[in-house]
């Protein structure tokens, strides 16, 4: 039995794209900025500060090495039975593990648990969160009008930034009416339970859709695959490394210039915590500007194109990292970060639609969901444990370098692609 379309609205359809990887990044922000000012203390306590952060970081590790999983297991069913039932099954995944992080005692209360139960819950996360971006690009690019899928794919990236800037408000909340005891205790819990008020409102946009049009022709011609996952690395193992090392330097660029610079910027530079986010909140309106311009420009001149200039760009601000963060300027700092982000959004924005150009409609859900979420454990799992570790041993200067090494990688794979502007959308 065929679902009867009924043509969403470019509103409904942004709104729907855009709220889950919205909710991603800041799910994925909040524990973030968690890790680098409490989780340490609360879950492994007893050690020194830099072996906290250490511990804390890879805990923000675990989530992304259970992406690519969870970009399998929803890629899997998105191809079989529709995009549709699939993100909303994601949503949900994803807003329960975050809300019961939230709810998770602390070490002084369970001890050893705590720790291996708070590691579960971003395995937890990381399955739910590998199946979201997949799905909301393919939403908003598989019901693009011809010429727009670049434009239409900014919905979902427009995520990010909007996430990010909801993060790092809550944060600037508690550190304007709480104490840094009071934080610490409790308050640090609030934003992983505003979390679920998030997911509520992206569930009833998202049961509002029909299944998008290019999929449908898939269910009606009976196109779909056994075992999505096995075609793909039969047929399509290159677009899928070349895909995942090409996000490569999204992630570096946002990790490096948010998590790690928080933390850094809070310990070692001694900049209070409410102004390093201020800081943050400027910086990622960059991001946001960048987005919506190189989407367009994707469309106009080529995915390619726009990613290799951004990509070399990113390159070369691996060597302004040191001195512009050492300066201990707080202007100097700003202008880093607002140019890092607005690097991340340059070469963020084309890929909502350059990954699903890479794959065939009947297994491009699991395609462009597993190639986004394998660059996320090359460009951002250990991203802020690498770059603390650089730090002790060698200095800033070594943490430029690896941003300007992550940016190397996914040149080289956007060089070795062919353009995809043009790819025929069967």
């Amino acid at each position: 039995m065929t679902e009867t379309l009924i043509k969403p609205s470019i509103p409904r359809i942004a709104l729907a794209s855009f709220i889950g990887t919205a909710i991603e990044f800041y799910d994925f922000y909040i524990y973030g900025m968690a890790a680098a000012l409490v989780i340490g203390p609360v879950f492994f306590p007893g050690s020194n500060p830099s072996v906290q952060a250490l511990n804390a970081f890879l805990t923000f590790a675990v989530a992304f090495l259970a992406r690519p999983l969870g970009a399998m297991l929803f890629g899997h069913f998105g191809d079989r039975i529709g995009r549709k039932t699939t993100l909303v099954a994601a949503l949900l995944v994803m807003g329960t593990s975050t809300t019961l992080i939230g709810l998770l005692p602390g070490y002084e209360v369970i001890g050893v648990w705590a720790p291996i139960l708070l590691c579960l819950l971003r395995f937890g996360q990381g399955i739910g969160l590998g199946g979201e971006w997949g799905g909301a690009a393919l939403l908003a690019t598989e019901n693009a009008p011809a010429g727009k899928r670049g434009w239409y794919g900014m919905f979902p990236q427009l995520g990010p930034p909007v996430g990010f800037l909801c993060a790092t408000g809550s944060f600037l909340l508690m550190a304007r009416f709480l104490s840094e005891q009071e934080f610490r205790d409790w308050g640090w819990r609030l934003p992983f339970f505003a979390s679920s008020v998030l997911v509520t409102i992206g569930l009833y946009v998202r049961l509002a859709l029909a299944e998008t049009p290019v999929f449908a022709r898939v269910l009606q011609q009976r196109r779909q695959l056994s075992l999505p996952f096995g075609d793909m690395l039969r047929r399509h193992a290159a677009p899928l490394l070349l895909g995942a090392l090409a996000m490569v330097v999204c992630y570096a660029l946002f990790y490096i210039s948010t998590v790690f610079s928080l933390s850094y910027g809070t310990t070692a530079l001694h900049i209070p915590r409410q102004q390093f986010l201020g800081m943050l909140s400027v910086a990622v309106l960059f991001m946001a500007a960048a987005t919506p311009l190189l989407a367009w420009a994707g469309d106009c001149f080529g995915r390619r194109p726009v990613l290799l200039s951004a990509g070399s760009a990113a390159l070369l601000s691996g060597f302004a990292l040191e001195p512009m963060l050492e300066s201990g300027s707080p202007v100097m700092i700003t202008a880093f970060l607002s140019m890092e982000l607005f690097l991340m959004g340059a070469t963020f924005a084309p890929m909502g639609a350059l990954l699903p150009e890479l794959f065939p409609s009947e297994l491009r859900y699991t395609g462009a969901g597993t190639a986004y979420n394998l660059g996320g454990i090359l460009g951002a799992s250990f991203a802020p444990y690498i770059a603390q570790r650089l730090v002790n041993e060698g200095g800033l200067a070594w943490v430029g370098g690896y941003v300007s090494l992550a940016a190397a990688i996914s040149l080289f794979a956007v060089y070795r692609l062919h353009e995809t502007r043009d790819n025929d959308w069967a």
